[in-house]
């Protein structure tokens, strides 16, 4: 496919302050749910959507946990410094290994009220178990969109998940313009979040309950997993008005061998992404298949760059089950029971959607790219399923209500 030059501007609309939810319902499941379905916009709640999804139908779902990775700090002068941490750095980039790190260890941050720490380092005292614990931050180098942070801490045995855990502070969404509150480290979190390593939440997840999950079952509706770990970026505007000049964020992503034998036994039914993170990650999964069938490169680590499928070199109606047998023999061939790597994949209309036919996600912000991948599922009735939503009084954006989606 070749990239057109999309003007990002057609991807707007006015989303007035108050439709933006500040925090959840009571209940997680009833939020409510617009569907969209052979042209037709209706409504329902969400405990309800086992009534709109075919059965038989494979669910995926992202189960990443988002991390406590705001810190603050207080420096002796009463100056406040918040650190955001994005991603590991050293002594390894691997975010799930680098959770597990002991004291010493290099993130690549965002620094609150930088212009207060020209030096020195930055001190935090708090206690676990009862027992006192420091963490110490020095900042090793500074750019301008970020920094380069050393932290260590007493005691030294501690994990820098320990850290996060007992010191750190949810990281809520920009828009939602308040302070995290204590409900915040568990509603915004999904009840299937697992590996850490998320600075956002996959918010299409945020509405599910044991007792939706219970209904699908009986419409023999299966479950399985993936993980994308969300980054900052996922908030970032496309600010450029031609896409070709925006630059995708990096994410890391986690598939299981069982995970993709079971996408190819429901070839031939429906396959359920909730959430955007979770359509980017098997995306990328047939985009890594191709590039091994294409480029003969079996490289064991998914590499996806954010314009790879629009090149015409792949453009090669490379069928879903061709992709992921090639992904499925490599691991055989290596003795992989997980494949990981990173992925910059940018989904835009007139994408051609090869693994998920139904989509759950939520409202997305105007010129972002969550809102053109939802634009290439639908088409141009995004406008419309959303112009619906803001006349009837939906909640938008992370805490607000959902979408059922049926593609194209």
């Amino acid at each position: 496919m070749e990239i057109s030059g999309l003007n990002i501007k057609n991807f707007d609309y006015n989303l007035p302050k108050e439709k933006i939810a500040q925090f959840p319902l009571k209940k997680r499941d009833e939020s409510r749910l617009v569907i969209f379905r052979d042209g037709k916009i209706s409504e329902s709640r969400f405990q309800d959507i086992y009534e709109f999804l075919p059965p038989d139908s494979l669910m995926i779902y992202n189960e990443t946990k988002v991390v406590q990775a705001r810190l603050l700090f207080q420096k002796e002068t009463g100056a406040n410094i918040e650190i955001f941490c994005l991603e590991p750095i050293e002594p390894t980039r691997e975010i799930q290994q680098a959770f597990e790190q002991q004291s010493g260890i290099v993130w690549k941050c965002l620094v609150g009220n930088s212009k207060k720490w020209k030096s020195g380092q930055l001190k935090k005292p708090f206690t676990v178990g009862g027992k006192k614990v420091v963490l110490i931050a020095g900042r090793e180098l500074q750019y301008q969109s970020y920094s380069l942070v050393k932290f260590y801490w007493e005691p030294a045995k501690l994990t820098f998940s320990d850290i996060l855990l007992y010191s750190g502070i949810i990281p809520l969404p920009p828009y939602m313009n308040r302070q995290a509150v204590e409900s915040d480290k568990y509603r915004y979190q999904t009840v299937y979040a697992k590996s850490e390593g998320s600075v956002a939440a996959p918010t299409a997840g945020l509405h599910f309950t044991e007792e939706v999950f219970e209904k699908l079952k009986q419409k023999n509706i299966k479950f399985d997993e993936v993980t994308l770990h969300v980054g900052a970026g996922t908030f970032k505007p496309v600010s450029t008005p031609d896409i070709r000049q925006h630059e995708m964020h990096t994410e890391h992503i986690y598939i299981r061998k069982e995970t993709i034998e079971n996408i190819l036994q429901h070839q031939s039914s429906h396959i359920i992404a909730v959430g955007t993170t979770t359509t980017r990650t098997i995306e990328s999964l047939y985009w890594h298949g191709v590039k091994l069938l294409v480029d003969d490169d079996q490289s064991e680590t998914i590499d996806i760059e954010q314009w790879d499928p629009y090149d015409t070199k792949y453009d090669k109606n490379i069928s879903v089950k061709e992709s992921l047998e090639a992904v499925l023999k490599l691991m055989s061939e290596k003795g992989m029971d997980v494949i990981s790597g990173q992925t910059r994949l940018i989904i835009i209309p007139g994408y051609s959607y090869k693994i998920p036919n139904i989509l759950i996600t939520n409202f997305h912000m105007p010129q972002s790219t969550l809102l053109l991948l939802v634009s290439a599922f639908i088409g141009d009735m995004w406008k419309d399923v959303y112009d619906y939503a803001l006349k009837n009084n939906f909640r938008f954006l992370s805490y607000g209500d959902s979408c059922l989606f049926f593609r194209k």
